[in-house]
């Protein structure tokens, strides 16, 4: 099965993603829009996931866990595209993004 793919350029700046990372990266700085529930607590909280017009699109830090979380969404039924490059691409585009702390964020 292929995984949907979208390219940051191709997402607005206030765009809502679904970010799978770990707590430590999402604290370390993340998309301002998005909504962070960790790859492996997705089946549990499914119920959380964002309403959007369109496919929702889902990051993680280059790519992998978020292909992963898109082709795992798409069996439930879910539309769902996966961020080529992830929050690496995102960052090196210059999108926005905040961190937990404050200070300067960054991908991690």
């Amino acid at each position: 099965m292929a995984i949907p793919q979208t390219s940051v350029t191709d997402l607005p700046d206030d765009a809502v993603l679904l970010d799978v990372r770990e707590q430590d990266e999402w604290d370390a700085g993340h998309a301002p829009g998005a909504v962070h529930i960790p790859l492996g607590d997705l089946p549990a909280r499914v119920g959380e996931l964002p309403q959007v017009d369109g496919p929702l699109a889902v990051t993680c830090k280059a790519g992998g866990r978020s292909a992963r979380a898109v082709a795992w969404l798409s069996q439930q039924g879910y539309d769902v595209v996966n961020v080529d490059g992830g929050m690496g691409a995102w960052s090196a585009a210059g999108k926005p993004m905040e961190s937990a702390s404050g200070e300067t964020p960054r991908v991690k």
